[in-house]
């Protein structure tokens, strides 16, 4: 069933399924929405569960946030989200971006009965030498264009210069979205992981090389109840490279 509800003053979308005992809250990864968590639903769903699909704001249904949100504003808008539907001890399933806000939610609430990431975020990634020369070249770029053309003019044109230079996912965002892109991928939440007291299952593929294996291997040591199934051949999307094997582990994982 579609739903809205207001959250932080802005539209949030979401389907609501199901009406067994327990939740599973279902958040994607970055550029998608609720439907590409489908396969996953319908597991969840096969096991008797109801399944809470979020649109994170920005995406699918819901509203833009007004203002640069980190992966903090994002936990919160979930937060009470789940509160306003009186979800007290959620199955959390997080997916790339999605597993960011798992980590954090987890982190704070140990009612969360258990957390699934997969292909997850959290651990910023390693940078060479010429990406920080990068980054120093362009800020010093931004403080010139401030001062010979004003901060709208100067920020107009460089929104069009980072969408040329930046990944799929950035040049598809809006010029708000790039600013929280660029907020939340930098991000490191090594530091609350082993706060993190429900039962963790972390499911990977391989091939991951948005958040590879590394990722995982440092999750898998920081989150202490936690074990890592990973598949071979299968990349950033794990649960549609091998449906099948990832169906098998999660309705393990649940019951």
């Amino acid at each position: 069933m579609e739903n809205d509800k207001i959250i932080k003053g802005l539209k949030f979308h979401y389907t609501d399924n199901g009406d067994g005992p327990r939740t599973i809250v279902l958040m994607h990864g970055w550029g998608c929405d609720h439907t590409t968590l489908a396969t996953v639903e319908r597991t969840a769903l096969e096991c008797g569960l109801r399944a809470v699909n979020v649109d994170f704001p920005g995406f699918g249904g819901s509203d833009e946030p007004g203002e640069v949100w980190g992966v903090e504003e994002y936990t919160q808008a979930v937060e009470r989200l789940l509160d306003e539907l009186g979800v007290s001890n959620p199955i959390l399933l997080g997916h790339s971006f999605g597993g960011r806000v798992g980590i954090l939610y987890a982190s704070r609430h140990p009612e969360v009965e258990k957390l699934i990431l997969v292909d997850a975020a959290g651990v910023k990634p390693r940078r060479s030498f010429n990406y920080y020369r990068k980054v120093y070249s362009f800020k010093l770029l931004k403080y010139i264009m401030y001062l010979s053309m004003g901060r709208k003019e100067a920020e107009h044109r460089l929104d069009q210069r980072r969408a040329k230079a930046g990944s799929a996912d950035y040049a598809k965002a809006s010029p708000m979205m790039r600013r929280i892109l660029s907020k939340v991928v930098n991000e490191d939440l090594r530091s609350v992981m082993p706060d993190i007291k429900a039962p963790t299952l972390l499911v990977w593929g391989k091939n991951d090389t948005a958040t590879p294996m590394r990722d995982a291997e440092i999750m898998e040591k920081l989150i202490p109840p936690s074990g890592l199934v990973a598949f071979d051949g299968a990349g950033h999307y794990s649960f549609l490279d091998n449906m099948q094997g990832f169906q098998a582990v999660l309705k393990n994982f649940l019951n």
